[in-house]
């Protein structure tokens, strides 16, 4: 999964939709509020994917360390019969 946030390919696809949100919404005509909005809400939704990946990622290895001495513990107790 880790691999898939260093993905060249899909970091710049969220470089790529920010900076393009980011530039259509400077360019937005002052009285299009709700274009602005819509394009601030979608600026932030990319980073919010982006932070969610991360995320799963984080918890995944979180997830793993706790399997991982889970493991360990059961091994230690079977090896002194504390089963």
């Amino acid at each position: 999964m880790k691999a898939l946030l260093d993905d060249e390919l899909l970091t710049g696809a969220f470089d790529v939709l920010e900076a393009s949100y980011s530039a259509a919404w400077r360019q937005t005509l002052i009285d299009d509020v709700a274009g602005r909005e819509k394009l601030f809400l979608a600026i932030n939704i990319v980073g919010k994917v982006r932070d969610h990946l991360g995320a799963i990622i984080a918890n995944g290895k979180l997830a793993e360390a706790e399997l991982r001495e889970l493991a360990q513990t059961a091994e230690r107790r079977k090896r002194f019969g504390l089963l």
